[in-house]
């Protein structure tokens, strides 16, 4: 114990240098935009630095793949070369993009729309979260739902955040804003939470209670599915398009937001942008639902030939900014059954998906749409974990010579069950089911409390007799509890939706709540669901981010930046001239835009510009250095059980001191980045590279104890 106190004194030392160090940062305020300064514009005007821009195209992907996941087997943008090749030939794909924590469809598209994590947008916990009643248990609620909806939850009546939240506890401020505000109408397809997203709450959210929308969503539910779901358009102030339209209201936008309407469905869509008949998709389809009812066909039918016919349709009918989201292409919605990497119906998916950008972009060029007045930006969610045994033949590629999977699909793993048999806990919770489920245990006890801790102790033990491979699997690989979501930006303003802890369990595994006597079936492979994702591992959390556009350098594909999902919406900001109304977690990937491009005060001192942006990254990201030495710092601390928790107490007071100094440094270092992004103006100070080393080398002296 004595050498152990040792190394706490030491540790306690560095900490203390970086508290006294951090008492002479001068504030650097946060850029902020003056609400007197917005004026109406009629017409599209953004001032993009680097060159012409007339339209913005903006693509996310849910789990498209750059890399391969089978080295034998082109990955999914080799099988798209229309699309990989457009962006390599013209532009940059960063191989190195990164996820947030949890790495869910929400939370990832939204941080990459917003700019900031989900601690400021309200979506870390995985794509639903529970909400504690007052009588101990909970309620599930989604995390899907229109920007200014209420929690999407039936069950659900007393909180008092909205779906999107930050951290005042207002609405995150909307992307659309900066658009419309500069005259450019913002047109979406099916992306996350900036159309409606149900029938459920949005509808009334938007058209009132007692509106003909409702009605329909009484009396036709599938049919106001179709009608009002999935298709938006956000207008400038006074703009025809929305001329009939509802009133966008935005009434806790920074900077206000009166005056302005959009369009919200299919049904008030299509007429603005297929005058002359029904809406087709690229192949000429007539797009519509399973059932027949023309309009939105649902999130899984957003394939590149239906997503984009509506994003080419809106840019040819006066909507010059398109976001757009498409639908994965590794699952078999038809049958059910999961895809493996070079399976005949995922090669035969992706032929389709690379025809489709074939199209696109020859009736992009036709109409003069292309990457000398056009900012495109491709992206993915994240990636995703396969989970399945070896292929046969071994040799397959899946172009000349098909895959096959006899065992495959994810391991799911009971936890009420193994909890019961394995540990003998019997304690009541809930779980949000994922391959890094948020427990929820019932009364919501204490992070400290003696349940709460044999609990996280019962977690930390399970192990699983895996189906496929035969061995006995660790099912935990980390643990978070309240204190670390913090520094991994996962708590949010809103404390009912902050799990007891979180397990990031081996990525082949899918954990949810069941019945207490499985007994063998407490593990078992789902063949419907072989890609997981929420999880932290290299495969799920590197992703990648592709631009092409006046200010954009020709890089091709890059593997030496690193980046994650809030470093793109400022730099779209700076390639476009518009700024928002708040400062980002994101930095400006200065490395990506051309000398024009820059702004002048970082133009003038890149390197300098460079090296704090990158440390930045390393010290808050949520995957980055600082962030992963944490997570495994928190592990240890809630898998650890001597003596009057001692080990644990310790860890967890050093993680909160570490988040704290974290924030300030991290704070500073931004503030800095943003004055000269978005300010016009410099505040060098070369004492930050030591402080965000300090940080880091105090963290790795806490992870070697």
């Amino acid at each position: 114990m004595q050498g152990h106190g040792g190394k706490l004194f030491t540790r306690m030392i560095l900490l203390g240098t970086i508290m006294f160090t951090l008492l002479g940062i001068g504030a650097v305020s946060s850029v902020q935009v003056s609400p007197t300064v917005y004026a109406a514009k009629s017409t599209c005007d953004l001032e993009a630095p680097g060159g012409t821009v007339k339209h913005v195209i903006f693509v996310d992907f849910d789990n498209v793949h750059l890399t391969r996941d089978n080295p034998n087997v082109p990955s999914d943008l080799e099988q798209m070369p229309n699309l990989l090749n457009f962006l390599k030939d013209n532009g940059t794909v960063l191989a190195n993009n990164h996820t947030p924590l949890i790495a869910h469809t929400a939370d990832d598209i939204l941080t990459t729309l917003t700019g900031v994590y989900g601690d400021r947008h309200g979506q870390p916990i995985a794509n639903s979260y529970r909400y504690f009643k007052p009588d101990g248990t909970t309620s599930s609620a989604g995390s899907f739902a229109y920007w200014t909806a209420p929690i999407n939850s039936a069950t659900n009546t007393t909180d008092a955040y909205g779906t999107m939240v930050d951290a005042q506890g207002q609405t995150t401020p909307a992307p659309w804003v900066p658009y419309t505000r500069a005259g450019c109408n913002f047109g979406s397809v099916a992306t996350a939470n900036t159309i409606l997203e149900n029938i459920g709450v949005d509808v009334p959210t938007v058209f009132g209670p007692n509106s003909p929308e409702a009605a329909e969503v009484a009396s036709n539910p599938a049919k106001a599915t179709a009608d009002f779901v999935g298709i938006g358009i956000h207008c400038a102030q006074g703009n025809a398009v929305c001329a009939n339209g509802q009133a966008d209201l935005l009434p806790q936008e920074p900077g206000g937001y009166t005056g302005y309407k959009g369009l919200f469905g299919h049904k008030f869509v299509a007429p603005q942008i297929s005058p002359n008949g029904p809406l087709t998709d690229l192949n000429g389809n007539v797009i519509q639902d399973a059932n027949g009812n023309i309009g939105f066909p649902g999130f899984d039918s957003m394939t590149p030939a239906v997503s984009l016919s509506y994003v080419a349709a809106m840019q040819e009918h006066g909507v010059p900014v398109t976001y757009a989201y498409l639908s994965d292409a590794h699952d078999n919605h038809a049958t059910g059954q999961a895809f493996g990497p070079g399976s005949a119906g995922y090669v035969a998916a992706l032929k389709s998906y690379d025809a489709a950008f074939g199209k696109f972009f020859t009736r992009l060029a036709h109409d003069g749409i292309n990457k000398t007045n056009t900012m495109f930006v491709f992206t993915a969610d994240e990636g995703d974990h396969f989970v399945a045994g070896a292929p046969t033949p071994t040799n397959c590629d899946g172009v000349t010579t098909p895959c096959s999977y006899n065992q495959i699909g994810e391991i799911n793993v009971n936890l009420t069950g193994l909890l019961a048999t394995q540990q003998n806990i019997t304690t009541p919770f809930t779980v949000h089911a994922d391959a890094a489920p948020n427990f929820y245990l019932t009364g919501n006890p204490a992070r400290d409390a003696t349940v709460t801790r044999t609990f996280e102790h019962g977690v930390a033990a399970l192990t699983a007799l895996n189906p496929i491979t035969g061995n006995t699997d660790k099912l935990t690989n980390y643990l978070a509890d309240p204190v670390e979501m913090k520094l991994l930006h996962m708590v949010t303003a809103d404390p009912a939706r902050t799990p007891t802890f979180t397990m990031f369990a081996d990525p082949n595994y899918f954990l949810y709540t069941g019945a207490a006597n499985c007994n063998a079936a407490c593990v078992a492979v789902e063949s419907a669901f072989a890609w997981n994702h929420g999880d932290v591992s290299p495969d799920i959390n590197t992703t990648w981010l592709g631009m092409v556009g006046p200010g954009v350098q020709h890089l091709g594909v890059n593997k030496s930046i690193w980046a994650d999902h809030t470093d793109t919406r400022p730099t779209l900001m700076a390639l476009l001239g518009l700024k928002d109304d708040y400062q980002h977690d994101g930095r400006v990937l200065f490395e990506l835009l051309t000398d024009k491009a820059l702004p002048k005060e970082v133009r003038e001192h890149l390197s300098y510009y460079e090296e704090l942006a990158r440390t930045y990254k390393q010290i808050n990201a949520p995957v980055g250095v600082l962030g992963l030495a944490s997570l495994a710092i928190s592990t240890q601390a809630l898998e650890s059980n001597t003596p009057g928790d001692s080990t644990y107490i310790q860890l967890e007071n050093e993680l909160q001191a570490l988040t704290t100094q974290r924030n300030a440094v991290a704070g500073h270092m931004i503030s800095i980045l943003e004055s000269a992004e978005f300010g016009g103006h410099g505040a060098s100070d070369q004492n930050m590279f030591v402080q965000g080393q300090k940080l880091l080398d105090y963290t790795q002296a806490l992870l070697k104890q």
